[in-house]
């Protein structure tokens, strides 16, 4: 496969994944927006928004400080001008498919094509919270169509292997950093890690990856921060955790190597971020700093990223 193919197959599935992971931030940073001040934390949640997104600096140049709900919308869904709005991300995303066409299947095809169309539908002019609920909900069934498009469709080839690793780079980075929003943001600074319960922020945080029924499936219990954090970092049974992120990532890494006959740095750093993760407890993670270690992670996936990226799509 040409390394050009192999990159547009792997940023195409990024750009997916991260269209829904904003999606998913706008959801619960509503949902959080709205609580009860005695359950909110010590900062602007929509702040946490951006934050979160990694496009903080960049919102400054174009709003200057006027953090709030209708600006903070516009600026990560429906804005130009942010490389990683929605809107943005389904440009590129379906930019990058009309590229590899011939590599994609009809139907993958078809939910982007038709997505991209629907998109234009909807635009920051009267947008209502209902209205937006309704936009969130289309970017999120979409990227679950054309998530299972690919998964029931293409053949187990180089093409569907570059795909889901791109995938499951975007989901752990994104599943990491609204993990962290809620612990490094949202926490009032008088609260400690693991302190008194705060129910309502981590059911919404829960929510926001589709993790709620699943965390009393596996705890049954009351939520409790630390629980979550094990559902979302180090529980294999869970798609989105850290942990079944790498086992995938370090799957289709090994797929490809054995494919084309060679390992690499790239494979090496995967099995290397899979084996601390599985070395990693809870009470250890609590101690050495949530943050921290959430950090700490994504520079870790950063650097897979960029290996990858040299090793195969450049």
């Amino acid at each position: 496969m040409l390394s050009r193919t192999a990159d547009n197959l792997y940023w195409l599935a990024r750009y997916m994944e991260r269209a829904e992971c904003l999606a998913r931030i706008l959801d619960v940073t509503q949902r959080l927006a709205q609580l009860p001040a005695a359950y909110g934390g010590s900062t602007n949640e929509w702040t946490s928004a951006l934050l979160t997104a990694g496009c903080e600096d960049l919102f400054s140049q174009v709003h200057g400080d006027e953090v709030n709900e209708k600006n903070v919308v516009s600026f990560l869904a429906f804005a130009p001008e942010n490389p990683s709005s929605i809107r943005n991300c389904f440009e590129i995303a379906r930019t990058n498919a009309r590229s590899v066409r011939t590599a994609l299947t009809m139907e993958m095809w078809e939910t982007i094509n038709s997505a991209w169309l629907e998109l234009k539908r909807y635009s920051t002019k009267n947008m209502t919270r209902e209205e937006l609920a309704r936009f969130l909900t289309f970017v999120k069934e979409t990227s679950l169509r054309f998530d299972g498009a690919a998964y029931r469709t293409m053949l187990r080839n180089d093409a569907f292997w570059f795909a889901r690793i791109g995938m499951y780079v975007e989901r752990a980075d994104n599943t990491a950093r609204i993990l962290d929003v809620k612990y490094h943001v949202l926490l009032p600074e008088s609260e400690h890690v693991g302190g008194p319960l705060d129910y309502f922020q981590w059911a919404s945080i829960l929510r926001s990856v589709s993790a709620l029924t699943s965390f009393h499936w596996v705890y049954r219990e009351s939520v409790k921060p630390w629980l979550v954090a094990d559902l979302l970092i180090l529980n294999a049974q869970m798609p989105r955790s850290l942990t079944s992120c790498y086992q995938n990532i370090s799957r289709y890494l090994d797929d490809i190597a054995a494919y084309y006959g060679r390992q690499g740095t790239s494979q090496r750093l995967a099995r290397s971020n899979l084996t601390r993760l599985g070395n990693s407890r809870m009470d250890e993670i609590f101690q050495m700093g949530l943050h921290q270690y959430i950090d700490a992670f994504i520079n870790d996936n950063n650097r897979l990223g960029g290996s990858i990226t040299e090793q195969y799509l450049v």
